[in-house]
């Protein structure tokens, strides 16, 4: 079946959502602020066609193109189609994305080669920060916040306070399964703490539809689940894809991509055995491991 159309969903005046059915692998929501004459993009999109669809639909809107896109982490999905806004706009993210990007390379291909990306140059940060900055888009404050190692080392959540919404990358992923591989399982739960304080009450997950704060709720559940399967398969001497196949997801059955849960096991394994949060894994094992638990299929790119 084809993919749902993306969508554009508008939670406060000037603040746009742009959502992308399924929200499985490599289906990213994006965003963007408007105002003043201005316009703030938050992250991009996997493919050329994708991200000339999302550059399309600010137009859409009625919104000048982006001076500014802001990347919540490094990974493809929402980072390949920077090229498609610079150098008009200038692309700013946490100083370990773009290390993490221009370390990445080309991964998605590597991993998905039968993918049409398109002609995309990879397009990393201009501008870095370490903890947190401000920007303002006409008279709206932005706020952009590293909430420290998470769904990777260097993730950024943007925060309209005055509008309540929170954009939270890949911190959540609404209806579907959180993805630790490149970053820490106890540094996650720590971000849903930040995340909570902030008081959202509208929640721009990574990937979607849009939720709200019972989200956080959701998604620590399911990573203390984690914890604590990890805790028990270690003990019994059992490999993470051991543990993953004896699971019973429970409550969590029914969230795209379960695969992912082997890939969180690695990562909860690493933890215990006193790694430091995200230190990289053997991610070529991780996605075998994933493909095991796929069925024997490769993970496949929604795009």
């Amino acid at each position: 079946m084809p993919a749902e159309e993306p969508y554009v969903v508008q939670p406060a005046p000037g603040v746009y959502a742009y959502v992308q059915p399924d929200g499985g692998w490599c289906l990213n929501n994006a965003g963007f602020v408007t105002g003043g004459g201005r316009t703030l993009l938050v992250d991009t999109a996997a493919t050329e066609r994708r991200a000339l669809a999302l550059r399309a639909a600010v137009l859409a809107a009625g919104a000048p193109l982006p001076r500014t896109v802001v990347n919540t982490h490094h990974h493809g999905d929402h980072t390949y189609g920077n090229g498609v806004f610079a150098p008009e706009a200038l692309v700013l993210g946490h100083e370990n994305a773009r290390s993490e990007q221009l370390a990445a390379g080309r991964q998605l291909e590597l991993i998905w080669p039968a993918t049409d990306f398109g002609s995309l140059d990879i397009t990393a940060p201009d501008l870095t920060y370490g903890d947190r900055m401000t920007l303002y888009v006409g008279e709206t404050e932005v706020r952009v916040i590293h909430p420290g190692v998470a769904h990777t080392t260097g993730d950024s959540i943007v925060w309209l306070p005055e509008q309540q919404v929170v954009f939270t990358g890949d911190l959540v992923f609404a209806e579907g399964t959180p993805f630790l591989a490149m970053g820490s399982l106890a540094g996650s739960l720590r971000a849903l703490e930040l995340l909570r304080s902030l008081g959202a009450e509208t929640v721009v997950p990574g990937h979607g539809p849009l939720t709200d704060p019972g989200a956080y709720e959701a998604t620590e559940r399911y990573l203390r689940y984690v914890a604590e399967l990890a805790r028990e398969g270690r003990a019994k001497g059992l490999t993470p894809l051991e543990t993953a196949r004896q699971a019973d997801l429970g409550e969590f059955a029914g969230w795209r991509e379960s695969e992912r849960l082997v890939a969180n096991l690695h990562r909860a394994y690493a933890e215990l055995a006193g790694e430091p949060e995200g230190v990289p894994l053997d991610i070529l094992s991780v996605l075998q491991d994933m493909t095991v638990m796929n069925g024997g299929t490769p993970i496949l790119c929604h795009a």
